[in-house]
């Protein structure tokens, strides 16, 4: 077992870490926004296997993705709308 490998962790499936191989993607649309110290990119692709909006954070160099196909973006927004009203009804506590 290597530590940090993931493929030889409990819960993770094992993965061929060699190279992927290349993916045909069109760019339909981006876009950038930076809050705070974070950068977010914003990507509507498209590939054979159909749409999917990727969402990139860069934090100081460092970049997580996600990514959510298509017909989920719908659900996405629903429950991005929601967590942004409990925000804005939810008061702040007190500053210590």
């Amino acid at each position: 077992m290597i530590p940090n490998d993931p493929s030889s962790s409990p819960g993770y499936p094992a993965y061929n870490a060699g190279p992927k191989a290349s993916v045909n993607e069109e760019t339909l649309k981006t876009d950038k926004i930076q809050i705070e110290r974070k950068t977010f990119v914003f990507a509507l692709k498209e590939n054979p296997r159909g749409r999917f909006l990727r969402i990139t954070e860069d934090v100081s160099g460092r970049r997580d993705t996600i990514i959510i196909p298509a017909p989920g973006l719908e659900d996405f927004k629903k429950i991005i709308d929601q967590m942004v009203q409990a925000s804005t009804d939810t008061p702040l506590p007190p500053p210590e």
